[in-house]
């Protein structure tokens, strides 16, 4: 069952499964939605299930072969190319377990679900540790088949998708760039992949944090290994430590089995925490524990389970601050910032943008099937200039726009002003734009990646519009406006500053 919160054009909510399982899941509507262009292979002996599981995949745009026993799918999987298995757990022959522990060996790197109806815990435990990439009961639930599917996929291309150092290439994802700031990057990076060390990649939104921590998964020791992501800031509070711990049966309302959690999962594998500064106190005690020695507890348990996993973390907060405000443990940021990697502002390294322009528009070209993509050096010279506030993101997506825009001919520099000056209208403040316009535009901005977190963006954009309706209203007198918001002063004081907003008196 899924308990929809409908958010524009996307769904987000809990699922509870059969056993009380809970897991946050989101995404979006099937209208809008990018197809989920994957093969994927179907091992079950239900002829039902199997057609159940089939349809709902090939209906977002996905590849679907089928297997009635263990030993054809195994033999499928090893031969063929997929992008994930599915396996049922019983099967004749050779059984699901036997199907994940042979791939887990021959193809590490290949997602493997389970399913199965029956209401043992157990199964799932032995599953995930066996290799399995996740587990779903029976009766199927679509969209969390969907939805589980999808991240498997997008996990499996991640660790498969090379990420080239300094080199440009097509194919791939690249790190680009020639100046002496990339140059650094390349360097630390170069030291520490092939090392166990824990690294703390640093940098404003939209630098690359994710390719980075990409790099030192595939340069480095376990790249045979799987690549576990988890976003710190998508996953709500409550629902995080369960994510990232697992849980026991009995752990809290509705957890009638035992789940596997994210750590367990990256045993002798690689675990990426996005967001690191936007875990809640209450975890980051328990991650430093985690780091420390090396043990983790599932919620509600009493056993110290351990796990050999190498820990790479990224944030865009200014740990600093947050430390000094009691944001952030002292001592967590101590045990993350021993290995540091500081990505460069955009505005930092302008030198790099022409390199970037090219390689963007030579993808966008081959993706939107034109042949050659032509930009006017005055544009190439128009970019340099600007001060990039969201990163080689925002190029990058300024120039995938502006490729759609043109259709093959040359790209000028009044088409980038015009583009420039969409991407960063502002929303209220006066904008005339309603409620529902705002969370439209915010999340098309999220979903060209221009912003990280439409969540968190509209949560900024009202805070900042409630902060100076009341200032206005109270005609710049600070105490009032505090009273009215339910707010201290000094809270206010600090808020003001955050958001820019000076007119004000005491």
């Amino acid at each position: 069952m899924v308990y929809h919160l409908h958010v524009g054009m996307e769904w987000r909510g809990w699922q509870i499964d059969r056993f009380g399982g809970m897991r946050w899941l989101s995404g979006r509507f099937s209208d809008l939605a990018m197809k989920l262009k994957a093969r994927i292979l179907i091992i079950d002996a239900s002829e039902h299930d199997a057609k159940v599981a089939a349809d709902a995949l090939r209906e977002v745009g996905a590849e679907v072969e089928v297997a009635e026993d263990g030993e054809e799918g195994l033999e499928m999987a090893l031969k063929e190319p997929f992008d994930a298995v599915i396996t049922e757990y019983r099967l004749p022959g050779v059984g699901g377990l036997q199907v994940i522990a042979a791939l887990h060996v021959r193809k590490p790197r290949l997602p493997v679900v389970l399913t199965t109806g029956m209401r043992d815990g157990d199964v799932a435990i032995r599953a995930i540790k066996g290799g399995a990439y996740d587990f779903l009961p029976k009766p199927l639930d679509v969209e969390e088949l969907r939805s589980v599917v999808d991240e498997a996929v997008s996990a499996a291309r991640q660790m498969a998708k090379p990420v080239e150092i300094g080199k440009v290439k097509q194919e791939s994802d690249s790190l680009i760039g020639k100046s002496r700031a990339m140059a650094r990057v390349y360097r630390e990076l170069a030291k520490m992949a092939s090392t166990p060390v824990t690294v703390l990649i640093r940098g404003d939104t939209g630098t690359g944090k994710e390719l980075i921590a990409r790099a030192l998964y595939q340069h480095g020791h376990r790249a045979h290994k799987p690549f576990i992501a988890v976003n710190c800031a998508a996953i709500p509070e409550h629902l995080l430590e369960s994510e990232l711990f697992g849980h026991e049966k009995g752990a809290f309302t509705g957890a009638v089995s035992t789940r596997i959690g994210r750590f367990e999962q990256a045993h002798h594998a690689t675990l990426f925490l996005d967001e690191i500064g936007d875990m809640d106190m209450t975890l980051q005690a328990k991650l430093l524990r985690v780091l420390q020695e090396r043990r983790i507890q599932r919620v509600g348990g009493r056993e110290d389970i351990p796990v050999d996993v190498r820990f790479i973390a990224a944030t865009h907060r200014n740990l600093e601050e947050m430390i000094r405000k009691g944001e952030f443990r002292e001592d967590l940021y101590y045990r993350l910032n021993v290995a540091t990697i500081t990505l460069p502002p955009l505005r930092e390294r302008t030198g790099d943008v022409p390199l970037l322009v090219d390689y963007f528009l030579a993808r966008y070209a081959e993706d939107f099937g034109q042949d050659k993509a032509s930009i006017a050096t005055q544009a190439v010279e128009y970019l340099e200039r600007q001060p990039w506030p969201g990163n080689v993101r925002q190029l990058q997506n300024i120039l995938r726009k502006a490729l759609l825009k043109k259709r093959g001919y040359t790209i000028m520099e009044d088409d980038l002003r015009e583009l420039l000056a969409e991407s960063s209208a502002p929303v209220f403040q006066g904008g005339g734009e309603s409620f529902a316009e705002v969370t439209r535009k915010v999340l098309q901005q999220a979903m060209d990646g221009e912003i990280q977190g439409a969540y968190a963006e509209m949560q900024r954009l009202m805070e900042q519009e409630l902060l100076g309706a009341a200032i206005e209203l109270s005609h710049g007198n600070k105490a009032k406006a505090a009273r009215w918001l339910g707010l201290s002063r000094l809270t206010l004081r600090e808020k003001l500053q955050q958001y820019g907003i000076d007119r004000t008196k005491d």
